[in-house]
């Protein structure tokens, strides 16, 4: 499906626009600076089309490539992310954008360029050596975390963690030395709203979950959680999460499905890839993983194709691409309507589960379990705390409040205070997660604030799609993908991540759609 690219008639463009960007001569705003635009424009796409490259190489390292391969790729990434580097930093990029500063652009134009002028300054503040020395500790510390995650050996991973710590607060110096450093690193993934927003949200949640999951264990409701006990292959499970891909609308001809150790999406609206990991006593993580993977690959996707490589072709940031995963694998995924037109699917691959009613699958893949260590096999309420765990310690780490070494163990600590449960080991503990083994610090709380975004979306969807319930049940996923498309992917990073939720939903960004969401449905379920 190819989104409308144009803008509406309600944007300053008018309805009009020249959506590639490209000068028109009867346009007063083009008069100015188009010269200038253009050819920042230009570089813009050459150090996006490295950045690609260099995609496509990280996901063969996830995906394809021999373990013996490492030190060269990380050489290769290392080089591109310099180029990269030189590029965005360069003297005529400052120049370019120095020239736009008082230009009469477009409200579209001037959006890239805004978006432009933050990756600038931001890069410009970076020397080039530790943007090289931050990609290659990536590689080596990406195998060296699948290995110690292999054999639970925390040490292994150790000193690549501490390696990344120590350059990320370096990073984070340069960039801003006046700043909390985390706060700094945060922005690298969600650069339109303010830490504090997020630690708000985070514990507003933390707040309203807490209590709402205990009152669900004291509960005698029974669901039915051994719906999906058993053996199931994973060449079979393979096959079911390709039918569900088919189903919801997932574009083969640009993208692919593969296994990795971590679940992950990779790539741009020409060819983004989903990979997804099976484990054979139970196909719900394979089916949550793969449609959540989904969500960002329809994303990706949807984005306008004749912006490829430019802002106005680039997701927003990572709150809201998490938004779309969520939406799709909790909204959709794990609701009743959902489970009416896929169960038969699954009793076809998996005839042991023919006995299985809707009710029992819509209660087994909405169990809010006791004893899961897992973040990405949690369900949707103690998942959030599984994220506040994560954002602690890195935030402590970065801030040099949390020395690498005790991490194992103020995790374990931590687990138990908030979701009373002990991790026996590193590798359901500490060591599950990949994010560190890249340097992402600041990432985690974007998934939190992706669930509560996706909430606030889905019930926007749901008031302006006719009967989107049922359309769900039969299977007819087209209207909500042009919704979200419409209202989210079409516009690229053009509006700043509260503007597009508010112009989505019409209401600023907030928890109380997720916090209702999360009432009403645990409500019934558990009869509270």
């Amino acid at each position: 499906m190819a989104p409308d690219a144009t803008t509406d008639d309600t944007d300053s463009d008018g309805p009009h626009a020249d959506p590639d960007g490209s000068d028109d001569p009867d346009d007063p705003h083009d008069s100015d600076a188009p010269d200038a635009y253009d050819a920042l424009l230009d570089r813009v796409r050459r150090w996006n089309t490295v950045d690609s490259a260099a995609g496509v190489l990280g996901w063969d390292q996830q995906v394809m490539m021999p373990k013996g391969g490492t030190p060269a790729r990380a050489k290769q990434l290392s080089t591109l992310s310099s180029i990269r580097h030189d590029m965005v930093t360069d003297d005529r990029t400052a120049d370019l954008l120095a020239d736009l500063n008082d230009a009469d652009l477009t409200d579209e134009r001037s959006a890239a360029v805004r978006e432009v002028r933050r990756e600038h300054e931001r890069a410009d503040a970076v020397p080039v050596e530790l943007v090289e020395a931050i990609s290659e500790t990536g590689s080596e510390a990406l195998a060296a975390w699948e290995e110690a995650k292999a054999e639970d050996d925390f040490g292994t991973f150790a000193p690549y963690l501490e390696k990344h710590v120590e350059l990320k607060r370096e990073y984070a110096t340069h960039i801003d030395p006046d700043r909390d450093p985390y706060a700094v690193l945060f922005e690298d993934y969600e650069p339109c709203l303010p830490l504090e927003r997020a630690e708000s949200i985070l514990t507003e949640l933390r707040e309203a979950l807490v209590p709402t999951i205990e009152a669900i264990r004291e509960s005698d409701v029974d669901l039915a959680v051994d719906t999906f006990e058993g053996e199931f292959p994973a060449d079979e499970q393979e096959a079911l999460v390709r039918d569900a891909l088919e189903m919801v609308g997932y574009d083969f001809d640009r993208g692919r499905l593969d296994v990795s150790s971590h679940p992950f999406t990779s790539g741009n609206q020409f060819d983004c890839r989903v990979t997804t990991r099976f484990d054979e006593s139970d196909p719900l993580s394979a089916i949550g993983s793969t449609i959540h993977e989904f969500g960002h690959a329809q994303y990706t996707l949807g984005l306008p194709q004749e912006h490829w490589a430019t802002p106005l072709g680039q997701s927003r940031d990572l709150s809201v691409h998490e938004s779309q995963s969520r939406l799709w694998e909790n909204h959709v995924g794990r609701s009743r309507a959902f489970w009416e037109r896929f169960l038969p699917t699954v009793q076809e691959r998996f005839p042991d589960t023919a006995d299985a009613t809707v009710e029992d699958a819509y209660g087994a893949v909405n169990q809010v379990y006791e004893d899961n260590f897992i973040r990405v096999e949690a369900d949707e309420l103690t998942y959030h705390l599984h994220i506040v765990v994560r954002f602690e310690i890195e935030r402590d780490l970065i801030r040099g409040d949390l020395a690498v070494e005790d991490v194992p163990e103020v995790w374990n600590d931590k687990y138990e205070e908030y979701l009373g449960i002990r991790p026996e080991t590193d590798t359901e503990g500490c060591l599950q997660d990949i994010h560190w083994s890249h340097g992402n610090f600041g990432y985690f709380p974007t998934y939190s604030l992706g669930s509560v975004m996706a909430a606030q979306l889905y019930e926007a969807a749901e008031a302006d799609v006719d009967d989107l319930e049922t359309k769900v049940a039969d299977g007819d996923f087209d209207d909500l993908r042009d919704w979200l498309a419409e209202n989210v992917h079409r516009h690229g990073s053009r509006y700043e991540t509260n503007e597009l939720v508010e112009r989505a939903t019409g209401e600023a960004f907030t928890a109380d759609a997720f916090l209702e969401y999360v009432d009403r449905k645990y409500g019934e379920l558990y009869d509270m």
